[in-house]
């Protein structure tokens, strides 16, 4: 199922688009106001991200920003703004689409799914020329040599490196990790990214791979 969080603050259009994505299995989590979407990005992993530019605390265009500089999630803006500047500058700031309202909602699950592929299709190619991740053998490799990972390192990278381009966040690891202890602290987790970032030669100073996101979490890149 393809998770979308959508920061609108119409509950009606939220509730309409709510039930019908849903038939297209595409669940939807709204929120009506910039701050607790953002913070939601944070601590829970979503496939896709539709803005509204007129919300009550925030421009939506800033949103867009904050959202973009912090990670390669998808973002479809979804705004009765339909003037050029808007759409220009929404473009410029990482949308990957716009659409102006009103619309079908048909339409909407159509823009969904191309710039889920697209986004898909890119991550894979520049990612796969460095690191292969075979699940059955638990195994990672960079550049053809197999890793020497503990099973905590090995969790931790493929989690990573799923969601590649996304911001992961430590409450994500944490909740979702079997191999590290639940109530564990989150420095934990910087621990294991230490080694992660050592035995990938990531330059902790400067990684490549592995970067940190002040007050996101982790997001696996190059």
């Amino acid at each position: 199922m393809i998770k979308i969080i959508m920061i609108e603050d119409d509950e009606e259009i939220a509730s309409l688009l709510k039930e019908y994505l849903l038939k297209f299995n595409m669940e939807i989590v709204n929120f009506k106001d910039a701050a607790t979407g953002i913070e939601a990005l944070k601590k829970y992993y979503f496939d896709i991200l539709i803005l509204d530019l007129t919300l009550p605390d925030m421009d939506g265009l800033e949103v867009c920003k904050i959202v973009s500089t912090a990670s390669d999630m998808p973002i479809i803006i979804s705004s009765a703004r339909n003037d050029d500047t808007d759409i220009v500058s929404g473009l410029e700031l990482g949308a990957d689409d716009y659409v102006a309202k009103p619309y079908n909602p048909r339409e909407l699950v159509a823009r969904i799914r191309s710039v889920i592929r697209r986004n898909d299709k890119k991550s894979a190619e520049i990612i796969a020329k460095v690191f292969d991740v075979d699940e059955s053998a638990m195994t990672v490799k960079k550049e053809g040599v197999v890793l020497d990972l503990t099973s905590a390192e090995y969790e931790l990278f493929t989690m990573l490196f799923k969601n590649k381009g996304r911001v992961v966040s430590r409450d994500y690891i944490l909740e979702n990790s079997k191999t590290m202890n639940l109530e564990s602290i989150d420095r934990s987790v910087d621990v294991i990214i230490g080694r992660l970032r050592k035995k990938i030669s990531d330059d902790p100073k400067n990684p490549k791979y592995i970067k940190s996101i002040r007050g996101f979490g982790y997001k696996f890149d190059e």
